[in-house]
């Protein structure tokens, strides 16, 4: 498709019907001119011949006229009378009329002896006209073809560093910064500004991605203070002796409502440094060692639901990541299963590719709605009433190259595969 709407191709196509069209008007133009300079030369020549015999005719009654290879005169008052082709005819100039089997150009005149028609024999003359015409088309036509050569080439030379510069553009990676658009020192001046302007464009762009990230350091970093003095004063009331039921469920959810921002934070500082950068910040995860603990961690959220959580067998799997942030994504999977479902097995196993599935019985979800999730995410917008879950774990996936996949139908439940590997 490239190829077919490049900028070569359709310049070179314009062009090349811009001179065809031309040298056709040119050639048509000819052609007229020239049978138009043809009837003046055989207007005059014949006219010259027939007063020369009308001159001769005056003086000398008993003038006879003298035919020749290529001219001849017929008289109507003659035996026997002129052909029928030119008794058809009226006085003037009359081209290209056979007459006798031969190619002739005739002038008919009224002399004061009677109607007489002067024909000359233009046939080989005509073919040597076609011969000529035939070659001006031919020319014309090698003259287009190496027209066109010349143009691809010419072309092809001009439009190189455009096709250069967008393959640099098309190379760019999103995650790299100081990336910049080059040109070469003897560009043309609407390559430099096509350059310049996107590489202003790159600048701003990338401080516009500095601040974002530097407000996430930020923010996230001034919200650990109070995360961790309200997670230490709630554990200090959870383990304090007489302390109510109904006040340790309370701080029970406390320290996991703690558990779950503690996550989100260090989701929002991973979502802010380069992928580069994160080698120096990950570890080695055991998936099948940490999967139990996770689905662990979110039984209780199947209290008061007919629920059952199911581990299926587990190879043993290493991954390179941020811990906190495995288990952030599998959790939010898991407990959006659980918050979709009512009753029946929630199926979680995982995989020697080092992908995570989990399987629910829950409402489902329509093609239609999945596919306006990808387009929120696609343009940088949240799902509402999803909380962390899809949105959060689909720009983890893209930021870190893993691979989130969801498969789900109305009232069939939802399959969500989290692949950790590319």
């Amino acid at each position: 498709m490239a190829a077919r709407n490049g900028l070569r191709r359709r310049i070179l196509t314009w062009l090349l019907v811009y001179v065809s069209l031309l040298s056709v008007a040119i050639f048509i133009g000819g052609l007229i001119v020239n049978e138009e300079a043809e009837r003046m030369v055989w207007e005059s020549l014949l006219r010259a011949e027939l007063h020369h015999y009308q001159d001769r005719l005056e003086a000398d009654p008993a003038y006879r006229w003298t035919d020749t290879d290529d001219m001849t005169l017929y008289r109507w008052d003659d035996a026997p009378p002129p052909p029928k082709v030119l008794r058809a005819l009226g006085p003037g100039l009359h081209d290209d009329i056979w007459v006798e089997g031969k190619l002739r150009v005739v002038m008919i005149q009224d002399l004061s002896g009677g109607r007489v028609a002067l024909a000359l024999d233009i046939t080989e003359f005509e073919g040597l006209e076609e011969t000529i015409s035939g070659g001006i088309v031919v020319g014309m036509f090698a003259a287009v073809v190496l027209l066109g050569l010349l143009l691809a080439w010419g072309l092809g030379r001009a439009i190189r560093p455009l096709s250069v510069m967008a393959g640099d553009i098309g190379r760019l990676q999103p995650e790299r910064g100081r990336q910049r658009i080059e040109v070469e020192p003897k560009a043309s001046d609407e390559l430099r500004v096509i350059a310049d302007a996107f590489n202003d464009y790159l600048n701003r762009s990338e401080r516009f991605v500095e601040r974002e990230r530097a407000f996430i350091n930020s923010a996230s970093h001034e919200l650990r203070t109070p995360i961790a003095v309200i997670g230490g004063a709630a554990r200090l009331a959870h383990d304090q002796d007489g302390m109510p039921a109904a006040a340790r469920d309370q701080m029970q959810r406390i320290l996991r409502s703690v558990r779950q921002i503690e996550q989100m934070i260090s989701l929002l500082l991973i979502l802010a440094k380069d992928p580069e950068r994160l080698a120096a910040v990950s570890d080695t995860v055991a998936l099948d060692e940490w999967l139990p603990e996770i689905v662990d961690d979110h039984r209780h959220l199947t209290q008061g639901k007919d629920l059952v959580l199911q581990i299926g067998p587990l190879p043993a799997v290493r991954i390179t990541a941020p811990v906190a942030i495995v288990q952030a994504a599998i959790g939010n999977l898991l407990r959006n299963a659980i918050e979709n479902s009512d009753r029946g097995v929630i199926d979680i196993r995982l995989d020697p590719d080092a992908t995570v599935t989990i399987a629910d019985p829950g409402h489902g979800m329509s093609p239609e709605e999945i596919s306006r999730i990808y387009a929120q995410l696609a343009r940088g917008e949240g799902r509402d009433g999803g909380g962390i879950g899809l949105d959060l774990i689909a720009r983890l996936c893209e930021h870190l190259g893993w691979r989130l996949d969801i498969d789900s139908a109305p009232e069939r439940g939802t399959v969500a595969r989290l692949r950790f590997r590319q």
